[in-house]
């Protein structure tokens, strides 16, 4: 039932994992892409002849940066916005470098807030659009170590309500969506078998995510079958933050 025929889409981070997933569905169903990620020319993302443009977006780096906003500033028409890049160091409070901690809340919570700004002016003169900010359950909760990577991914909620209410009279929704443990190649690489059989136990449905389920909330938030959600902080990850 959802149709995203003549809409355009902007993802950040959409070379891997839940940005792919998600990038990859809104081009089945119709709608022109246009996905982000660090690597000049990436050898992994979905590669797509028609409505499908990547372009190279690096926040922690001016001139990427600078670049990406001139690219799309001018376009006529950008429907949905889904901030999805993210990065994370694990170190505990005492241990946490500068440098680690201004990366972090550079890629997690500034880029978007810029991202934002430029492409809620899009969606103000087209008077409606949809944003989702890839929040996290640890912005919601934490864990041991996750300081810096908790403190933005809770610091993009705010940041989600609070523009929720600038953007609601233009008929702009502005939602962040938590999830929680995933199966992707990122927790593939960082996790034993051993740990990964922990956190399963710790879910009350025993399993981690697939990156597919996380899609089909994002793309229902940034349907036209969402007309009354914003300023929501939608938690899909199996029951864990309720235990």
């Amino acid at each position: 039932m959802m149709d995203f025929e003549n809409k355009t889409a902007v993802i950040t981070g959409a070379t891997r994992g839940i940005g792919k997933s998600i990038a990859d569905s809104l081009w089945k169903l119709g709608c022109h892409i246009i996905v982000t990620g660090r690597d000049v020319k990436p050898q992994k993302i979905i590669e797509k002849k028609e409505r499908f443009n990547y372009l190279q977006l690096d926040f922690l780096d001016p001139k990427s940066l600078h670049e990406f906003i001139g690219s799309i500033k001018d376009f006529d028409n950008i429907d949905i916005l889904i901030n999805n890049a993210g990065i994370n160091v694990i170190q505990a409070i005492d241990q946490v470098r500068e440098n680690n901690w201004q990366e972090i809340l550079q890629v997690n919570l500034t880029g978007p807030m810029i991202l934002m700004n430029t492409i809620a002016k899009i969606m103000k003169r087209r008077k409606g659009g949809k944003i989702l900010n890839i929040s996290s359950i640890f912005g919601v909760v934490s864990k041991e170590k996750r300081n810096a990577y908790s403190a933005s991914k809770s610091g993009l909620i705010g940041l989600t309500r609070a523009a929720a209410l600038d953007l609601a009279k233009y008929g702009i929704l502005v939602n962040a969506l938590c999830p929680g443990f995933n199966a992707t190649e990122l927790t593939n690489s960082i996790l034993t078998k051993v740990e990964k059989d922990k956190i399963k136990k710790s879910i009350p449905l025993q399993r981690f995510a697939s990156v597919d389920e996380i899609a089909k909330v994002a793309l229902f938030l940034c349907s036209d079958l969402n007309t009354y959600i914003t300023g929501q902080t939608i938690v899909v990850d199996g029951g864990y933050t309720i235990t």
